[in-house]
């Protein structure tokens, strides 16, 4: 099942257990927000929202709170020594979706946890550690080795008499 949401001015199609990073939004990390505006719910029977569907939510868990690069607005006027740099960093949100809900269900106020990764064998941890390591040399490079000749230890002024 999939969702479509409206949150920030933006839409995002979503499912359970997805990582998206969103406009900031108000809540602390561990805590579930709600998402109201729900425009699409997917599935096996989808609903089309006109706008948006009633009793469909989307609750995610905050994870984290960021904020993106620098973007720095230079502002110049030639000849006439004026200058302006301001710089700007835009905060976001990284929400972890949790369930999504129809039927005016409400979602819960705790978080589930989230099952552990089994660690992978050892024997196939360092063999993927290992082909990561040596990085195969393009054909092209190893044909451009092999054709050069050695080239001369001498230096120009250290020629042997």
């Amino acid at each position: 099942m999939f969702a479509v949401i409206k949150t920030g001015g933006k839409q995002y199609r979503v499912a359970a257990e997805d990582v998206i990073r969103v406009d900031r939004v108000n809540g602390q990390p561990g805590e579930i927000v709600e998402f109201g505006e729900v425009l699409v719910v997917g599935g096996d029977a989808p609903q089309l929202g006109t706008p948006t569907v009633s009793g469909a939510t989307v609750a995610g868990e905050v994870l984290q709170h960021t904020r993106g690069d620098k973007v720095i607005a230079f502002k110049k006027r030639r000849r006439k020594n004026s200058r302006r740099k301001r710089g700007y960093r835009h905060e976001f949100s990284v929400v972890r979706i949790t369930e999504i809900l129809t039927g005016g269900a409400r979602p819960s106020k705790t978080a589930a946890p989230r099952p552990k990764r089994e660690p992978k064998p050892k024997a196939e941890a360092e063999a993927a550690s290992a082909a990561e390591a040596k990085p195969a040399k393009s054909k092209k490079r190893a044909r451009a080795a092999a054709k050069k000749p050695a080239k001369a230890a001498t230096k120009r002024g250290n020629k042997k008499k």
